[in-house]
C-alpha cells in the first residue's frame, strides 16, 4: 500500500466523497426516460453551478488542468482523485459525453457501464480489441463476422493477421450459430460482430453468440454503430463491450468525428488482468488508451453532445424513411435485391425484429435503422450510372447524416479489402449503400426514381 502523506490523504478522501455523489446522481438519472438522459446525461444543476451557471456543457479547450497544490497533483496522477489532468487522458467535456453514452447504453436496467470516447470509430475498435491480444501464443485467433465495415476488415486482416500473426476465423454467415461455434476454440481471444452490418445489413443473435463466447471464457464485442442505443442495447443482451462510430447518426449534423467503447462490469475474459476485467473501459482509458493517445477533441465532444440530444426522434424519422425507400426499391424492376432487415422478405427479418425496437415506443412500433443497400440489375456499370445520375442525394462514403448519402462499397469503403475479401463479406460490385437522411422521403424517392430510369 502506498504511504500517502497527510495532505494527499485529504485529497483522496475528497475524491471518495466526489465518487459517492457521482454514484448517487447516476442512480437518480437512471430513473429518467431515454430522451431525458440524451438531453442531460450527468450534467445537472450542481455541475452547472460549478461552471458559471451554464445550462449547457461548456467546452474545456485547455489541454491541461491546474492543481491547487502538489498533494492534489499527486493524488490525481495516481488516479486516487477524480480529475482530468491532461486531455490525452481525460477532459470534462469529453467526460460528459462518455457519461451520457454509458447511461443510454444501459437504459432500462440497473447495470452501470463505463465509457471511453475516442477520436474516431476505428480508434474505438482498435482500443476495444487490442488489449485482448497481449501475450501472444501460437494459434492465437479472433472470431469475427466477415460482414463488417471495411476498416474493421482491414484492421483485423492486415494490422492483426498479416503484421502480427493473429489468426482470423471469419464467420461468413453470421445468422448461423453453428458457424460461430465451429470458429471459436481454446485459442480465441475475443468474438466480434456488427449488428446490423455495414453495408449488407446482416444481423446475428447477440444473446446466442454471447453464450458461445462465454462458454470459452472470452468476451463478445459488438459494433452497434448503425442501431445505436435508440434501437438496441447489446450489453443488456449479453455482450461484454459495445463500440460505436459516434461520427454517424449520433453526430448527424456531420460536424465531428468520434468513437466510443462502452463496457459492462466484469468483462468475461480469461486473458485480461483483474483490473481490466473489472472495469474495462475505465481501466483501458487510464492505461493503454493513455499510452496510445487516440483522445477525442473536446470541441468534437461538444458537437456530438448537441446532436445526441435528439437521437431518438431523429432515429425514428430516418428509420421510417429508410423503410419507405426499401419498399419502393423492392418493387422496382431495375433492382435485383434490397438489403434492409425491416422488409419481411429479408432472410433475417424475424431475428432483427426480436432485437431491434425504437426505445420508449409503442409495443408494436418497430424500427430498423436508417441504412439500407440495394443491388442494381446490369452489374457494376449499371450501379455507377445510377450513382452518377443522383441529383439531390450526395455521393460520399459517409452515413448517418441529416442529408441522404449514397456510395458503392466495392469502390469506396470496402475497396482495399480486395475482391476475395468482398466475396467473403457478400459485397457485390453492383451494390449501392444508401443512408436515409432527414429530407422529406418523397423527395429522396423521387431522386432515386429518376436515377433508376436508365439503369
Amino acid at each position: 500500500m502506498t504511504d500517502w502523506s497527510e495532505g494527499v490523504q485529504r485529497w483522496i478522501e475528497q475524491g471518495r466523497q466526489m465518487m459517492d455523489e457521482r454514484a448517487a446522481h447516476i442512480q437518480r438519472m437512471k430513473q429518467c426516460r431515454f430522451d431525458t438522459l440524451a438531453v442531460h446525461g450527468l450534467y445537472g444543476q450542481q455541475t452547472a453551478s460549478q461552471n458559471q451557471g451554464s445550462i449547457l456543457e461548456p467546452a474545456y479547450l485547455s489541454p491541461s488542468q491546474h492543481f491547487a497544490d502538489s498533494d492534489q497533483m499527486e493524488a490525481a496522477l495516481a488516479y486516487q482523485l477524480p480529475a482530468w489532468v491532461y486531455s490525452r487522458i481525460h477532459n470534462p467535456t469529453v467526460g460528459w459525453l462518455e457519461d451520457t453514452l454509458a447511461l443510454m447504453e444501459t437504459y432500462g436496467s440497473d447495470m452501470e457501464a463505463a465509457c471511453c470516447a475516442t477520436a474516431s470509430g476505428m480508434a474505438a475498435i482498435f482500443m476495444a480489441t487490442n488489449p485482448f491480444l497481449a501475450h501472444p501464443e501460437p494459434g492465437m485467433n479472433i472470431v469475427a463476422s466477415a460482414q463488417c465495415y471495411g476498416g474493421t476488415f482491414m484492421l483485423f486482416s492486415e494490422r492483426y493477421a498479416r503484421e502480427r500473426g493473429v489468426e482470423i476465423h471469419w464467420v461468413k454467415n453470421p445468422v448461423s450459430l453453428e458457424e460461430w461455434a465451429d470458429a471459436i476454440d481454446d485459442k480465441t481471444r475475443f468474438v466480434y460482430g456488427e449488428m446490423p452490418s455495414n453495408p449488407g445489413l446482416a444481423v446475428f443473435d447477440i444473446a446466442g453468440v454471447a453464450e458461445l463466447a462465454h462458454a470459452k471464457d472470452i468476451p463478445l464485442i459488438v459494433d452497434s454503430t448503425i442501431a445505436t442505443p435508440a434501437l438496441m442495447r447489446p450489453l443488456l443482451m449479453g455482450a461484454d463491450i459495445v463500440v460505436h462510430s459516434v461520427s454517424k447518426i449520433m453526430a448527424a449534423s456531420g460536424m465531428a468525428i468520434a468513437g466510443a467503447v462502452i463496457s459492462r462490469p466484469e468483462v468475461v475474459s480469461r486473458h485480461l488482468e483483474d483490473h481490466l476485467r473489472e472495469n474495462y473501459a475505465l481501466q483501458m482509458k487510464l492505461l493503454p488508451f493513455r499510452d496510445h493517445g487516440p483522445g477525442l477533441s473536446p470541441f468534437n465532444a461538444l458537437m456530438v453532445l448537441n446532436d445526441l440530444r435528439a437521437l431518438r426522434s431523429r432515429t425514428d424519422q430516418m428509420s421510417r424513411s429508410a423503410m419507405a425507400i426499401a419498399r419502393f426499391l423492392e418493387q422496382h424492376p431495375a433492382i435485383e435485391a434490397v438489403g434492409y432487415p425491416g422488409l419481411e422478405a429479408h432472410p433475417s427479418h424475424a431475428l432483427a425484429r426480436a432485437q431491434m425496437r425504437l426505445v420508449d415506443a409503442e409495443e408494436d412500433d418497430q424500427r430498423y435503422g436508417y441504412l439500407l443497400s440495394f443491388n442494381v440489375r446490369g452489374g457494376a456499370q449499371a450501379a455507377r450510372r445510377v450513382m452518377d445520375r443522383l441529383q439531390m442525394i450526395y455521393r460520399a462514403t459517409d452515413l448517418g447524416r441529416v442529408k441522404t448519402v449514397a456510395t458503392i462499397p466495392a469502390i469506396s469503403t470496402h475497396q482495399q479489402q480486395g475482391e476475395a475479401g468482398r466475396d467473403l463479406a457478400g459485397i457485390p460490385a453492383n451494390q449501392i449503400r444508401l443512408s436515409a437522411g432527414m429530407e422529406d422521403v418523397r423527395d429522396i424517392i423521387a431522386d432515386l426514381k429518376q436515377a433508376l430510369e436508365t439503369a
